[in-house]
């Protein structure tokens, strides 16, 4: 069954990732018409498979990797101002025990961490004494001093959704359940072929081809484009645990083990902590990622380690992992192949721009870069914008970034609590964490609760499922559950399945 009418677009985007998305809305805020496909739901795979930080990469100084830490510490303020319900700063303590790198060497690393890029909003490091500080408190009585450092926490998968929002809204068209199954050079256009989740198929020339495909990037460039690559990829599994909360304070720890790797125990969703990541290299289908008993082991291990009370494996209440797609640089341990991104061009007629790598925190100055070469291809003199403008939702006392909404948040949701006092403080505070500004979008047509409809289920209104459904690209329970919300974590066996059949029986949103 073939669809109707071909689509035309200066640049067709392969990939629904963070690095897709970004590249989307940087194109369509530029003028350029831009058209995003992804298989199946927006950040489904990677970019909702971080340790959630936004962050310059401390242990990246151990590899010399001064111009990438540098780059993403100077992105860390830029994101934050962005988008101050999804992300805001965190700060993080950093045990320190006989056996480790010398405390001297570690303070002139954070000093050196500190002063890489100019900070506005996060403080900088000192170093603690445990016995006086509240993160003391669930260590164990041998790891008596230590250093705490500022960084900053991300809602990966929500980023990358409204950075999708924001593309969609600038005249992209985001084409999520999409398959992309190849495309020809036709003259000076790519001619690709979509099929769309019924099945069609759909043709679209492009004057411009990225490839943002993440772990696919490598087989969409060999084996569907049938371009032979100038370099390797290389897939590096980073595995996760979430466990009950082991701490009541709001700072998150990193420890650096004694076999040389990093793992972090984060706040995470009110009642939870969350505890990775691992490294290991992998080679099997980047779909079908998911994390082994041995990594399970390993992370409860090193958890146990630090604190007072033991975690083990039946501890466990949920896992992620995910497969990062990074530049092959030959290093021999998978914890040391660079985070840094590199762009690959075949200009041999219509062109084709392929990313490798990359990490979260510098995703934007990534897709910034990227769209620099497609209008300088393309004859589109439009220069970057994307780091004085709002994500959606972020516009808290104005259209441009400011340091007060990042300061003020707390403040801000108590007046949205005032404004819908109809509503429980905990429901408005989640949806203002969530949504930020378009919490008014959201709530548009609700002055009571009967107008939210029914409760699906607990916490969860007709109303916010429709909103999602109609703005946010979401069509299963999953989506809702465990990529737009982790309400999923919160909710009794049974309540995906519940969702999915109330959906089933819901009309198409118009």
């Amino acid at each position: 069954m073939a669809a109707e009418q071909d689509i035309d677009c200066d640049v067709l985007i392969v990939g629904g990732g963070i690095n897709g998305v970004g590249i989307a809305r940087d194109a369509a805020g530029r003028g350029l018409c831009a058209v995003l496909c992804e298989k199946d739901d927006l950040a489904s795979h990677t970019s909702s498979a971080s340790t959630k930080l936004i962050h310059g990469g401390l242990r990246y100084l151990e590899y010399y990797e001064f111009g990438l830490v540098r780059k993403a510490l100077i992105e860390r303020e830029v994101l934050l101002r962005s988008a101050p319900h999804i992300m805001w700063p965190m700060r993080f303590v950093m045990p320190h025990a006989r056996g480790q790198r010398p405390a001297l060497l570690i303070r002139a690393g954070l000093m050196l961490y500190d002063a890489l890029a100019r900070r506005e909003l996060l403080p900088g490091s000192r170093g603690i004494n445990f016995s006086c500080h509240v993160a003391g408190r669930p260590l164990k009585r041998e790891f008596t001093r230590g250093f705490e450092y500022s960084d900053g926490w991300v809602d990966d998968a929500r980023l990358v959704v409204l950075n999708a929002r924001d593309a969609c809204e600038k005249g992209a068209r985001i084409m999520t359940r999409t398959t992309f199954l190849g495309a020809r050079r036709a003259g000076e256009r790519w001619q690709a072929r979509l099929r769309l989740q019924d099945g069609s198929e759909q043709t679209v020339n492009a004057r411009y081809l990225v490839n943002a495909a993440g772990p696919w990037a490598a087989h969409l460039v060999q084996d569907v484009l049938q371009k032979p690559m100038d370099g390797q990829l290389r897939l590096i599994k980073g595995s996760h645990i979430v466990v009950r909360r082991i701490f009541e304070h709001d700072y998150a720890y990193i420890f650096q083990h004694n076999d040389g790797r990093i793992v972090f125990a984060i706040p995470y969703e009110r009642d939870f902590t969350l505890i990775g990541t691992t490294d290991v290299t992998y080679e099997g289908d980047p779909g079908q990622v998911a994390i082994g008993e041995s990594e399970i082991g390993y992370l409860c291990q090193v958890a146990s380690h630090y604190f007072n009370e033991p975690v083990r494996p039946a501890d466990v209440v949920w896992t992620y992992a995910g497969v990062r797609p990074l530049v092959e640089d030959e290093a021999a341990d998978a914890k040391a192949v660079t985070r840094d991104y590199r762009f690959e061009i075949d200009s041999n007629g219509p062109p084709v721009l392929s990313v490798f790598g990359g990490k979260i925190t510098t995703f934007r100055k990534l897709a910034e870069e990227a769209v620099d070469k497609i209008c300088h291809s393309l004859g589109c003199p439009q220069r970057g914008w994307t780091g004085k403008v709002c994500l959606p939702g972020g516009d808290l006392y104005g259209a441009e970034p400011q340091n007060r909404s990042v300061r003020e948040f707390s403040q801000w949701i108590a007046a949205s609590q005032l404004k819908y006092a109809w509503l429980a403080p905990a429901l408005v505070a989640r949806y203002a964490r969530a949504y930020g500004t378009r919490i008014h979008t959201l709530l548009a047509d609700c002055h009571a609760m009967a107008d939210m409809g029914e409760e699906i289920l607990p916490g969860l209104y007709a109303a916010e499922v429709n909103y999602l459904r109609r703005y946010e690209w979401a069509v299963s329970a999953a989506d809702i559950l465990w990529r737009r919300s982790k309400l999923g974590l919160h909710l009794a066996p049974g309540a995906e399945a519940r969702l999915d059949a109330w959906l089933a029986a819901q009309p198409p949103i118009r």
